[in-house]
């Protein structure tokens, strides 16, 4: 979609084009609260994405294997995920594409059973920046619906599949009256979507690569990746992100992929980060959606 920047010669872009491109979506008050629930020194949110065969189907793809690894995350991934969650009672918040939730809707019932968090997560996980406005708009009513007509209950929670963004996401977000965003990354506090300058009412709870497991331990042919930071490592960055956050007295968010932290030499990073959280002190872990709703109130 052309933005009308000047793509080889982007000096000679017009200021009027740049000042629009920057402020169609942008970061407004902070929505830092005085104190967190009971008295906690900071916040913990935890987040897994679950695309499953979607990682494969959303890039328009089908090999067999790979959907298999796909396969593999609601499988044998979101069993441990669930059991270290209940091994020391934190919620958590999952994001589930449409497709994800139709091809097995039986694998959302253990989530939601133990009381965790369903939010949206694209319709096949999909690359969202590609769209027109009233294609990504149905495809973000079709998702909330579908979710919806599965669950019993209303996502409140949106998170972009690949992170990737159009400049109409935001509106269209704050349009279908979901509570808060899980996709940008202007902060690494929770702060107000701006929208063309104007307060959209949407919490942003903001993502980021470095707290993302998939940036660490993924492998992937095309585009080629590979895993290149031992779990240990992995397990270091983490915990240096949730120790400065208690020292802030702030929010650690983090992004895990059952496909990607479900395997069982990876589990206990998980494992043994809620640990290392409770002995720091007094944290609250929130799912997204209790989150957005305490610094909405307290911000």
């Amino acid at each position: 979609m052309d933005s009308g920047i000047n793509h080889l010669r982007p000096w000679e872009t017009e200021e009027a084009v740049w000042r629009r491109l920057v402020n169609r979506v942008r970061a407004g008050r902070e929505l830092a609260p005085a104190s967190w629930p009971n008295g906690a020194q900071c916040a913990m949110a935890l987040s897994f994405d679950c695309d499953h065969e979607t990682f494969e189907l959303g890039m328009g793809k089908s090999a067999i294997g790979r959907l298999g690894w796909g396969e593999f995350g609601r499988r044998r991934g979101v069993p441990r995920i669930l059991a270290v969650l209940a091994r020391h009672d934190v919620k958590a918040s999952f994001f589930v594409p449409a497709v994800s939730a139709l091809i097995d809707p039986g694998a959302l019932e253990p989530i939601i059973g133990d009381g965790h968090e369903i939010g949206v997560h694209g319709w096949i996980h999909e690359n969202t920046s590609l769209l027109d406005q009233d294609t990504e708009r149905e495809l973000l009513l079709r998702s909330r619906d579908t979710l919806e007509r599965l669950t019993g209950t209303p996502p409140i929670g949106h998170r972009a599949a690949h992170w990737d963004l159009s400049e109409n996401t935001i509106a269209l977000v704050a349009e279908a009256g979901f509570s808060y965003d899980s996709s940008m990354m202007a902060d690494d506090g929770c702060y107000e979507l701006l929208s063309d300058g104007n307060p959209t009412g949407l919490v942003e709870i903001p993502v980021d690569w470095v707290r993302d497991d998939a940036v660490y331990l993924l492998f992937n042919r095309d585009p080629a990746t590979r895993p290149w930071t031992p779990p240990a490592d992995v397990f270091d960055i983490f915990k240096r992100e949730f120790d400065m956050a208690f020292e802030e007295g702030g929010v650690c968010q983090l992004v895990f992929h059952p496909f990607v932290i479900g395997y069982r030499s990876r589990i206990w990073i998980l494992d043994h980060l809620i640990e290392h959280a409770k002995t720091r002190g007094n944290v609250w872990f929130a799912t997204h959606a209790e989150l957005a709703d305490w610094v909405r109130a307290n911000g």
